[in-house]
């Protein structure tokens, strides 16, 4: 026997490997599998090469548990050791390794958290107890037990092996024993070891037999050795990629499209991204993309490694040329990471115009799934967004789908203003915003659907990037505002009727908003009243909304416009109205108004060039008696034409069907809408 202290120069290694990886302590598993499938795999080089002419046999990786004892047993039946390699790579190249690890992040502990390669001392995380029991492939040789307690001193002799191979025995310690119980492994056998490129028994296979499952003879092989990825795309079916799909997510819906990864230059990288229906919240779909490093698990947190907008997709990434022996901070920062995360990009953007070109119909149909991944991959990633100007579509409220040049020869001939711009009209909620889409469609304008998730800052983008473009949403302003032509409308109201009609609606507007009133010449047919929301507020706070209200544009009140059409015969009509029963008195008040308004100017003009501190107190008093003369008066005649707008149903009801319109009517306030709809009729 040998006995013998693990060249360390820590004074004791263990304590401290406990201590900084307790927090991923799961892995050891992990690490245990992956130094088995590489004893494995190295045999089978070996043979490869004839330098091994033995029989093969079995390779099957089988784990055991005994929970009461709290061990687990790993057996390969790989390469193995001699007394000599066991010295080697575990006393000294394996421990020396975890040293150097441990002296180079002391100071740096959330670099050791998350860490993947930690090799064999990893078990010293969860075991009081790791014992070796090895014989070597080679000719004559005697088996080996190696054994350690979970401190720099080991005992090395000689141990009767019969077959090659190495078993890992850990003894678990009290705090790491729910490792031992079945659920537990089966659990983590899923997580790490499900695509091993070895197979791994743990268990047996069970039937049922007289009214209960029992287990039969046959292993339970818990993994994929030959996952789709690490075949051929041209040995592959639409029906394979939809099945590994499912193994991936067994519960998930089918997804839309795939794309298989086979990259052997400049780096290594396999792989099957898929594209899955998303339906709410962007954010419960990511992290669903398992990195791989041949065939062993790294990592689901892929942010970094991969670009932003492909963590919403599933599926599976392998390269051997991911560095894996890193915190993920570096690997973040890695060339050749950002070699693989730029080639992924451009293979995901040419798999979508292959798509696209090939069958068009199929994409459309796809589209409204897709196109939030193209969509977020266009604002967070400037050569994926130049890629996809080639696929991306525009829908319109007829389900049409077109491409930006097919969309700016559909509209530029009637949806260009006088600055030579063309306007984009668009809405948000077909059904709230039905009215201004039939108006705008009575134009002969068209009217693009804008109602995912991310439009709002898509459309930001649209006119940074389209060249004298605009997007103005089809409720933000009359439409003659929305598409401004050379051509302006007269008005068949004059100047004085038209400044009537304001106080009379501002007189009768919900309390619930800040409402500003205007008067605008439109079409004899159009709605004699509009109730907007300007595009630059309506679209501040929604993006307000979508940051969880984190700007000054989130706090601030709804502001309308409720915009009167000088020429719609209900507001000629009422206009007529105001003439005949309030002008004579208006007119008395005007008269009233005109010497204090002359007098007022006068002492404007006279004062105008004086400074502030200048004035006499003299003279600022009387300026402050004309002014105060001057608002009462104004203030009297607004308030009779308030006075009118309160007793007139008609005004009232026209407001009412603005914000019928806007879906803004509702409860108490829709109930007297209705009941003053039939008193009118019945008049």
């Amino acid at each position: 026997m040998q006995k013998g202290n693990i060249g360390v120069t820590t004074e004791n290694i263990f304590p401290i490997i406990k201590k900084f990886l307790y927090s991923d302590h799961e892995i050891f598993l992990r690490e245990a599998l992956s130094n088995a499938v590489d004893a494995t795999q190295k045999l089978k080089a070996l043979a490869r090469r004839g330098e091994f002419e033995g029989e093969m046999g079995d390779t099957t990786i089988r784990i055991s548990n005994d929970a009461e004892k709290k061990i687990i047993t790993i057996s390969d039946r790989g390469i193995g050791m001699t007394a000599e390699e066991v010295d080697k790579y575990i006393n000294q190249i394996a421990f020396s390794s975890a040293n150097e690890f441990l002296d180079k992040y002391k100071d740096d502990v959330q670099s050791i958290i998350g860490h993947f390669g930690l090799g064999f001392y990893s078990l010293f995380m969860v075991s009081e107890k790791v014992e070796i029991y090895t014989k070597s492939y080679k000719d004559d040789a005697k088996g080996v037990h190696w054994s350690c307690e979970g401190s720099p001193e080991y005992q090395l002799e000689e141990y009767d092996k019969k077959e090659r191979g190495t078993d890992i025995v850990i003894h678990l310690d009290e705090e790491s024993k729910e490792f031992a119980e079945e659920t537990k492994i089966n659990e983590l056998l899923d997580k790490y070891a499900k695509f091993l490129p070895v197979p791994v028994a743990f268990g047996k296979e069970q039937e049922w037999k007289e009214d209960k499952m029992v287990d039969t003879d046959k292993d339970k092989i818990i993994n994929n050795p030959e996952p789709a990825w690490t075949k051929k795309p041209a040995d592959l079916e639409e029906k394979d990629y939809k099945d590994f799909y499912k193994e991936l997510y067994p519960m998930g819906e089918d997804p839309l499209f795939h794309i298989h990864l086979n990259v052997d230059y400049p780096f290594n990288l396999t792989g099957i991204l898929y594209f899955p229906k998303i339906r709410n919240n962007i954010e419960i779909q990511k992290n669903k993309i398992q990195l791989y490093c041949n065939q062993v698990f790294v990592t689901d947190s892929v942010e970094g490694i991969v670009p932003e907008f492909l963590t919403l997709l599933h599926g599976v990434i392998d390269s051997p040329d991911i560095p894996l022996n890193v915190s993920r901070s570096y690997l973040q920062s890695d060339s050749n990471v950002k070699k693989i995360s730029s080639h992924i990009t451009k293979k995901v953007a040419d798999r979508l115009n292959d798509i696209f070109k090939e069958d068009r119909k199929q994409f459309e149909e796809k589209w409204d799934d897709l196109k939030i991944f193209i969509q977020y991959g266009m604002l967070t990633d400037e050569k994926f967004a130049e890629r996809a100007k080639n696929f991306v579509l525009l829908k319109n409220t007829d389900g049409k789908y077109f491409t930006f040049d097919e969309y700016k020869e559909l509209i530029k001939e009637d949806q260009t203003d006088k600055d030579k711009k063309l306007v984009h009209l668009y809405t948000t909620n077909k059904t709230e915003q039905y009215t201004f889409i039939e108006e705008a469609k009575s134009k002969g304008y068209d009217v693009l659907e804008m109602d995912g998730q991310l439009d709002v800052h898509f459309v930001n983008k649209l006119e940074t990037d389209l060249e004298d473009a605009s997007f103005k949403r089809v409720d933000a302003d009359v439409l003659d505002k929305l598409i401004e032509k050379e051509v302006s409308k007269e008005s068949k109201l004059s100047d004085e009727q038209q400044n009537n009609l304001v106080p009379v609606f501002r007189g009768r507007l919900p309390e619930d908003g800040s409402y500003i009133v205007s008067v605008e010449n439109l079409d004899e047919d159009a709605l004699p009243v509009m109730i907007t929301q300007s595009e630059f507020m309506r679209r501040m706070k929604d993006m307000s909304e979508m940051q969880g209200g984190m700007n000054m544009y989130g706090n601030l009140p709804d502001s309308y416009n409720l915009v009167l059409n000088s020429n719609h015969p209900l507001i000629v009509n009422l206009a007529s109205n105001i003439d005949e029963e309030v002008g004579g008195e208006l007119k008395k008040t005007d008269e009233a108004i005109e010497p204090v308004q002359k007098e007022f100017d006068e002492i404007s003009t006279k004062y105008a060039d004086k400074k502030e501190e200048d004035l006499s107190e003299e003279e600022k008093q009387k300026r402050t008696e004309v002014q105060q003369k001057l608002d009462e008066l104004k203030a009297e005649k607004e308030n009779k034409l308030k006075s009118f707008g309160k007793e007139e149903k008609l005004v009232k009801q026209l407001i009412d069907l603005g914000l019928l319109a806007n879906n803004m009517l509702k409860g108490e306030d829709l109930n007297k809408f209705v009941k003053r709809s039939v008193e009118l009729l019945e008049e």
